[in-house]
């Protein structure tokens, strides 16, 4: 029997917090942004088919740098993991993980009765990725190297020149391997920098996974993808996509074209939004008994309590104050670690969360 491991990251979604810090998303878009209600109303709401709509396949393809008959539409980026992880691992087969990450990438193919090798990134190393470690831990039983860019929870993104040493080693030592880019958070970027290419064509072993959950907003649509550039792998998720959920909602896909279609203006507010937003957070925590990783991209980032603050003191004294983040441990981190997302909350209500922050984070005063 599959078994899969309690998460308590599922409170991001089933309880509400007034000022939530702990949420990963940018501002969300609305219906109305999308399409108007005579655009809906002609929506068919017959079967799609396993591979997704093809006009929406062709604009994921047209942003990844694969062909449309390379890009597998899933139920959010969620699917595509389960579907790959249960494609290339089972009982006794290895999954080498980069930590921390977001928790169904180590849940999911442990259910599946993998054993994983976990190779930890260092918040004192800036989360880069641990190439040495991880080269240590390939071998021939390794059948998928999972890892995120930008990382999840950290913010940070993997170079082109880390990506290629890696398939270098995978190539030698794990040579049956899939190395999964999660690029969940690849279009979420500050200011004026640019999207950076995706990871989908840099090698036949290489899947990505995305959605238009996080950089776009649209979390509601449960509309994700997988590239895949093997023939053979594709055939295979297709069929296990089939065998779970046939194809995804044929309104889901219309709005996701939408949202893609409509990707620059979209994503440009969002983009001068975080840029601002990281800002604030930047000049804030240079004054707080915090140190930050500065992310690279995405809506979030992780902040370490230093020392002199109690962890299980300064968590009572968020709750107390309304205010939620995200615990490491949630990540396969220590709780002196948290994710902070500067995406979610408007900027009156973002400036106010950090301020209950500083209080929760000032020592009590003696009697």
């Amino acid at each position: 029997m599959t078994d899969f491991a309690p998460s308590a990251m599922t409170a991001l979604i089933d309880g509400h917090v007034r000022y939530d810090l702990a949420e990963s998303t940018s501002p969300p878009v609305s219906l109305g942004d999308l399409a108007d209600p005579a655009e809906l109303a002609a929506v068919p709401l017959g079967y799609g088919t396993t591979r997704g709509d093809a006009g929406l396949r062709e604009l994921i393809a047209g942003g990844t740098g694969v062909g449309a008959d390379q890009v597998l539409v899933t139920v959010g980026a969620i699917e595509a993991m389960f579907l790959l992880a249960q494609a290339t691992c089972g009982p006794g087969d290895r999954v080498l993980l980069v930590t921390p990450c977001f928790p169904p990438a180590r849940t999911v193919p442990e259910g599946l009765g993998a054993q994983l090798d976990l190779v930890k990134a260092s918040f004192d190393d800036g989360y880069r990725l641990p190439l040495g470690e991880i080269v240590a831990a390939l071998g021939p039983r390794t059948r998928l190297v999972s890892l995120a860019s930008p990382q999840n929870p950290s913010g940070v993104r993997c170079t082109e020149g880390e990506l290629r040493e890696l398939l270098d080693a995978v190539r030698e030592r794990a040579p049956q391997a899939v190395v999964l880019v999660d690029e969940t958070y690849r279009e979420s970027t500050y200011a004026e920098a640019p999207t950076p290419p995706s990871a989908a064509t840099l090698s036949p072993a290489v899947v990505t996974c995305s959605s238009v959950s996080k950089a776009h907003g649209a979390p509601g649509l449960r509309l994700g993808w997988l590239t895949v550039t093997d023939p053979d792998l594709y055939a295979r998720l297709r069929e296990a996509k089939f065998v779970t959920t046939i194809a995804c909602s044929g309104v889901d896909e219309f709005l996701a074209a939408r949202v893609l279609e409509r990707r620059s203006d979209i994503l440009a507010p969002r983009t001068k939004f975080l840029g601002e937003q990281l800002t604030e957070l930047r000049h804030w925590a240079a004054d707080q008994p915090v140190d930050l990783v500065v992310p690279d991209g995405g809506p979030m980032c992780c902040l370490r309590l230093r020392p002199e603050v109690n962890v299980d003191v300064f968590y009572a004294r968020l709750a107390e104050r309304e205010v939620r983040v995200a615990p490491g441990s949630w990540f396969g981190e220590d709780d002196r670690v948290f994710r902070l997302g500067f995406g979610h909350l408007p900027p009156a209500d973002f400036s106010e969360a950090l301020t209950r922050v500083a209080e929760a984070l000032r020592p009590r005063r003696q009697r």
